[in-house]
């Protein structure tokens, strides 16, 4: 039997995955890297739009923190909550640090492909809206940008509806007999 650790092995990693799962089949890999479709000639374009999709992704994550921060705020769990809170502190940090990726497009280069995007903006992105619903800034213009897209629309109804995590916590200090104007 060979040692794992020598050049050419596994590192003791599992290699047989006949009747086990998949690192790629559990995270879906083949779908996700299937999504980039470039629309124009331009080699920067895939930057472009891993980087779009990788906020996405990260914003998709951020809803979910701040969810949970607020089923658990609603628990009076305030331990869980902030642990939830930081999380989405530090999501911020990395969306904010991989923009200096997207740095590395020079406007000409920007150029070369923007044409073929035709309207679309990152305006659009409704997780980015269903996010600042989340955080307080609800605007009901928002919610009107989507309406000819279902799922969009019931995603910031629904945020629209659901208290924000600001009043998700005055409700808290309120229960914990806290003075509340």
């Amino acid at each position: 039997m060979s040692d794992p650790n020598e050049p050419g092995g596994t590192g003791g990693a599992e290699t047989d995955f006949r009747n086990r799962m998949a690192y790629g089949d559990y995270l879906h890999l083949e779908k996700i890297l299937d999504a980039q479709e470039p629309l124009s000639a331009s080699p920067d374009e895939l930057l472009f739009i891993i980087q779009h999709q990788t906020t996405e992704l990260w914003l998709k994550l951020v809803l979910h923190e701040l969810g949970t921060a607020r089923d658990r705020l609603a628990e009076d769990d305030l331990r869980s909550a902030l642990k939830h809170i930081a999380r989405v502190k530090h999501i911020q940090e990395v969306l904010t640090q991989q923009w200096s990726v997207l740095a590395t497009l020079t406007p000409t280069e920007y150029a070369q492909f923007r044409g073929d995007l035709g309207n679309s903006s990152g305006f659009q992105s409704v997780q980015y809206r269903a996010v600042e619903f989340a955080l307080g800034n609800k605007n009901e213009r928002m919610r009107g940008v989507f309406r000819d897209h279902p799922g969009n629309l019931a995603l910031l109804t629904a945020e629209w509806e659901r208290p924000t995590l600001y009043d998700e916590f005055l409700r808290y200090l309120g229960r914990w007999g806290h003075d509340i104007p």
